[in-house]
Formats: C-alpha cells, sequence, structure tokens
C-alpha cells in the first residue's frame, strides 16, 4: 500500500460521466482520495453519504473528494444519481488504479476468499505527496476522520 510521504500515483480513470478524470488535473490542490469496495451496497452508500452530507465542510478548506471503485461506469452512474452525490466519482473496472495504489486485496467473506477494493483513503497535497492514509476507513465516521485530519494539519 502506498504510505504517508511517497508520490501519489498518477491516473487517469472516467467518471460517473465517462469523462475521463486525472489526478494531475488537482495539481495544487490537496485531494481526498478514497477507495470503495461497490457502489449501492450498505457500507459504500453510508460512506458516500457522509461525504455528500458534508461536502461543504471540504469545499470550504479548498479539498476535492474523488472516490474510486472497481465498479463499471454504468454501475458508478446509477450509484452517484441515485444517492445524489455531489463529488466525483471514478470507475476502475480493471482495478489497475486500486492495484497501483495497493488496495486490491484478498479478503474473505463467510469462509469464501475474493479479490476487491479495501475501504482505504489517501490524502494529497498540492504537490502529488501523500500525507496521510487511512488504511481501513469506517463507512459511519469516514467523513468526520478525514476532516478531522484535514483541520489537524491546517492547525
Amino acid at each position: 500500500m502506498i504510505e504517508q510521504g511517497q508520490s501519489a500515483p498518477e491516473f487517469t480513470l472516467p467518471d460517473q460521466d465517462g469523462n475521463p478524470v486525472s489526478l494531475a488535473d488537482f495539481k495544487g490542490q490537496t485531494v481526498v482520495l478514497y477507495f470503495y469496495p461497490k457502489a449501492d451496497t450498505p457500507g459504500c452508500t453510508t460512506q458516500a453519504c457522509g461525504l455528500r452530507d458534508t461536502i461543504s465542510d471540504f469545499n470550504d478548506i479548498g479539498v476535492t473528494v474523488l472516490g474510486i471503485s472497481p465498479d463499471p461506469v454504468k454501475a458508478v452512474k446509477k450509484f452517484h444519481a441515485g444517492q445524489g452525490l455531489n463529488f466525483t466519482l471514478l470507475a476502475d473496472e480493471d482495478h489497475a488504479v486500486c492495484d497501483r495504489y495497493g488496495t486490491w486485496v484478498e479478503k474473505s467473506m463467510y469462509g469464501k476468499t475474493y479479490w476487491g477494493a479495501q475501504r482505504s483513503t489517501f490524502i494529497i497535497d498540492g504537490e502529488g505527496t501523500v500525507v496521510h492514509v487511512i488504511e481501513k476507513a469506517s463507512p459511519k465516521t469516514h467523513a468526520a476522520d478525514v476532516l478531522a485530519v484535514l483541520e489537524g494539519a491546517a492547525a
């Protein structure tokens, strides 16, 4: 997994509308880049809605929020529209970006193992350096946890 102090791997992925978005598009801005396992699942919905409901707090401090999942654009678009999300979601269908950030991991549920995206968050400064990592984010407290880190960094 990418660690604090490392350069954030560059990427270009389609957003919920199929438009290409690159990390380089946000040079000079702080970016909260969060990885979530699957659109329209309970934990991912809780996490996304927490960010949606506090996006003005992120905007007030000049922070851009980007969510990435290994879903196809169609599923990301449906999730974005269905939850009224007010930030960009990106489709990493071949999980190449998850691989580069180290969030594509072996998981286990009900005794069955499979590969999927780990719910992780990277705070990236305007120069492209990872300044904080939340390795296993909690859906319920994610937005508050990230804001606390950002506010602590600004203090």
